[in-house]
């Protein structure tokens, strides 16, 4: 018998040794512990190999997830600036709706709305610019109202815009008439843009609250718009008159639309007032 031969003998002995221990259940707890081992070892190789492709692909996911915030922070900002033009619309709509109601509820005058689209930017004046002007029918003295009351008059005109002296002003004076008390006044402007009441009789008994009215005297403006409510009165016996303070009915710091009375005209009646003479 050659060495092959017997090598090859030896070999199927062998493996057919360790096949009948194998069946026999000889190498169970063998096994089972290189099960254990075997496992143990995959478990540690795949952490690692984890650990390493993170490793390589993590710069990529960073700048990933940086453009994806800054995709969704321009969105974000999209939406917000979308809301907030969602919201003007709203509250134009809801000024607009407000000033039908109350041009409707005054069919003997003729209304034209106006943007407000300038302010004087002097601390000592108290003006506004409308975008309605001479090609729009607006004249010089025509008033000026919301739905809330009275706003001013207009003093100066070009072609497409108007300028709008309000009640606040140093120079403006609106013959008045206290609703309560049913007496006239002259309600004043000033500097800080108070409006004050001057011209009141003392005979008179006039309260925080009352309501103030146009009267209507003078030819400046139509009656019966509202200027605002008595705040506080000041009576001293030596004065001819009495005085007072408004709170005005109009946000004037808030104003962005408003109705120019179209078929209004202010009379001069200076010429008419008796002069006096030194």
């Amino acid at each position: 018998m050659n060495s092959r031969s017997l090598q090859t003998t030896i070999i199927f002995l062998v493996v057919g040794g360790i096949l009948a221990l194998a069946l026999g259940g000889f190498f169970g707890p063998a096994s089972r512990q290189f099960n254990t081992v075997l496992v143990e070892i995959q478990t540690w190789t795949s952490s690692r190999f984890l650990g390493v492709q993170d490793f390589f692909t993590a710069p990529r996911d960073i700048v990933s997830l940086r453009n994806r915030n800054a995709e969704l922070e321009t969105q974000v900002s999209q939406l917000q600036i979308q809301v907030i033009e969602l919201q003007q619309r709203v509250n134009q709509t809801e000024i607009l709706a407000a000033l039908v109601d109350y041009a409707r509820s005054d069919p003997e005058s003729t209304y034209k709305a106006a943007a407000v689209i300038g302010r004087d930017p002097s601390p000592f004046l108290h003006y506004i610019i409308i975008n309605r002007g001479s090609n729009d029918d607006i004249r010089r003295g025509m008033p000026v109202v919301t739905n809330q009351g009275l706003v001013g008059r207009v003093d100066a005109v070009i072609a497409d815009a108007a300028r709008v002296q309000l009640i606040t002003d140093p120079a403006s004076a609106v013959n008045v008439y206290l609703q309560n008390a049913e007496t006239n006044a002259v309600s004043l402007g000033s500097v800080t843009g108070d409006v004050s009441l001057d011209m009141i009789s003392q005979n008179v008994i006039v309260e925080p609250g009352d309501l103030v009215l146009t009267s209507g005297l003078g030819g400046g403006y139509p009656s019966d718009r509202i200027i605002g409510q008595v705040v506080t009165v000041r009576t001293l016996d030596f004065q001819l008159f009495q005085q007072a303070t408004v709170q005005p009915a109009v946000d004037f710091a808030r104003l962005e639309i408003v109705l120019v009375i179209t078929n209004f005209r202010s009379v001069d009646i200076t010429p008419l007032e008796p002069q006096t003479t030194p």
